[in-house]
């Protein structure tokens, strides 16, 4: 039986650092049938270069080079619409993916007969370095609980589009949360999120990214539910208290987790 074909999603922007490193964690996926579409926003580095000198090494590495710098959310909608996949899964140009992400997620969703799942992951540094810090995803996400549930991570997103809509997963032109934003549109269609409890991924937080950026995210967050999804003010404060404790409960807790794991591991 033909594995479904799998389209890998890749806004890069001035990747040099950390594009081949995550270009290497796809080849050496143990699932073959995958295209994988990145999408350059016009960088200014030797992003393109490096990026092309894969291409000729491996046919279903594909390069699309934008004119006009336009961010990530258009980056990822230029290569959804040029993806042919039954699946989609995202991969942001620093991030990386465990050698059996895509083979044990999509047996997953295909066994849970699911439409959208994320699998968890492990947090890593700017040198690739463990933070010790491992985020478990929910057993299953709806809209309300994602609303103040700050867990869910691109790099552990996948999305069967013979269950969700395609117009579901194309990104509000928005500077932050616009991942986010999309995540509840599939949400808000009824779907639901499956988790895994599988470390499957490293996302790579960068000191001065906007990710890393407490205060920018908080704002983001903030502008998600009052202009995005237009909650009332009342509604929009409650959903932020409980946005802000769990996003503490989860540094204390995550913490406190990584260390005694480390120390067992140890």
């Amino acid at each position: 039986m033909t594995e479904p074909l799998v389209s890998i999603i890749t806004p890069a922007y001035n990747s040099e650092k950390f594009i081949s490193e995550t270009i290497k964690s796809v080849i050496a996926q143990t699932y073959k049938n995958w295209e994988m579409i990145i999408v350059d926003d016009c960088s200014d580095d030797r992003t393109c270069q490096i990026v092309n000198s894969w291409v000729k090494k491996d046919k279903r590495i594909k390069l699309i080079r934008k004119k006009i710098n336009s961010g990530a959310a258009d980056s990822r909608n230029i290569a959804l619409e040029n993806s042919k996949g039954r699946f989609i899964a995202y991969l942001d140009a620093d991030d990386i993916w465990y050698p059996n992400k895509l083979s044990k997620q999509v047996k997953f969703m295909m066994e849970m007969k699911c439409g959208f799942s994320c699998c968890s992951y492990e947090v890593i540094d700017s040198d690739g370095e463990s933070k010790n810090k491992y985020i478990y995803m929910k057993d299953i996400l709806d809209y309300k609980g994602f609303l103040t549930n700050n867990l869910l991570q691109t790099v552990g997103i996948m999305a069967d589009l013979k269950i969700i809509e395609r117009n579901n997963l194309i990104m509000p032109d928005m500077k932050r949360r616009q991942d986010a934003a999309t995540w509840l549109q599939v949400l808000k269609s009824g779907k639901k999120c499956y988790g895994m409890k599988e470390i499957l991924a490293k996302y790579r937080r960068v000191e001065g990214s906007l990710s890393s950026n407490k205060l920018k995210a908080a704002q983001g967050v903030w502008y998600l539910y009052r202009n995005v999804e237009k909650l009332s003010l009342i509604l929009s404060i409650y959903c932020y208290i409980r946005y802000a404790l769990l996003a503490i409960w989860k540094r204390i807790y995550v913490n406190n987790y990584s260390q005694k794991r480390c120390s067992i591991d140890n």
